[in-house]
């Protein structure tokens, strides 16, 4: 069976939503839809090492994982894929060369600098052998393209070996660029473009986020595959809202 780093580099389309709330329930749920792969957002929800070990133990092998890491750090990338993983999703890039430490972090020596550990990857030490023979293969480094370095840099960070994807974050993008919120704006429309152009000739894959399918839709027509769509807080939100509307009516 194919890995799902292999998936997403053969260019299939994946589809998933993105988890704010630090409960095994909420993913336990949704991975048992279609998702190709849930999102986990270690970046701004209130998520220890511990609940999101927690939540992939929830979800087991039912659907692949990306965790997006606080920051750019060894240790935080480090004890992602620890806790099983699939990949991770790193933000706040600004150069290329925060673009390689994340990706040397990720992985496993001689092509990084990832400490070797007894955890749950490795079945706390059980497959520890089979899990290295085939980590460096199957970790996805996805890479977001936010703030107006890495764009500006984009063509030396779609060069580096092993990464294999870069996630637009058009909010965040929108705001580093002086124009919080108006993700259409021709800045940072620009941006995107500029973006799709340096991953298309580099054969890097694109991914974008979204709150509905009308905002992503437009972007997998464009051939981006990695793809998010909405959040669990909505879900929430909009069901109850539309119950309240209806019993209101």
């Amino acid at each position: 069976m194919k890995s799902f780093r292999d998936r997403l580099r053969a260019g299939e389309v994946l589809l998933s939503t993105l988890v704010s709330f630090p409960s095994p329930e909420v993913v336990e749920l949704l991975s048992k839809l279609n998702f190709d792969w849930l999102f986990i957002d270690g970046e701004h929800g209130p998520f220890g090492t511990l609940e999101m070990q927690r939540m992939l133990q929830a979800v087991d092998d039912k659907c692949p994982c990306l965790i997006r890491v606080p920051c750019n750090n060894l240790v935080c990338i480090k004890q992602a894929l620890d806790i099983g993983a699939t990949g991770i999703i790193v933000p706040q890039i600004n150069n290329a060369e925060e673009a390689q430490a994340a990706v040397r972090a990720a992985k496993y020596p001689i092509q990084g600098n990832r400490g070797g550990g007894l955890a749950r990857a490795h079945e706390y030490g059980i497959s520890f052998t089979d899990y290295l023979a085939k980590a460096n293969h199957e970790t996805c480094v996805v890479i977001q393209a936010e703030t107006r370095g890495a764009i500006e840099q984009i063509e030396e960070i779609v060069a580096i070996e092993d990464v294999d994807a870069i996630l637009i974050g058009p909010y965040d993008l929108s705001a580093n660029l002086g124009h919080t919120g108006e993700i259409n704006h021709p800045e940072v429309v620009a941006a995107i473009n500029k973006v799709e152009a340096a991953c298309k000739q580099a054969d890097v894959k694109l991914g974008y986020f979204g709150v509905n399918p009308e905002s992503v839709l437009p972007y997998k027509e464009k051939g981006f595959t990695l793809l998010t769509i909405g959040v669990d807080s909505l879900f929430i939100l909009n069901g109850a809202q539309q119950l309240l509307d209806e019993m209101n009516t």
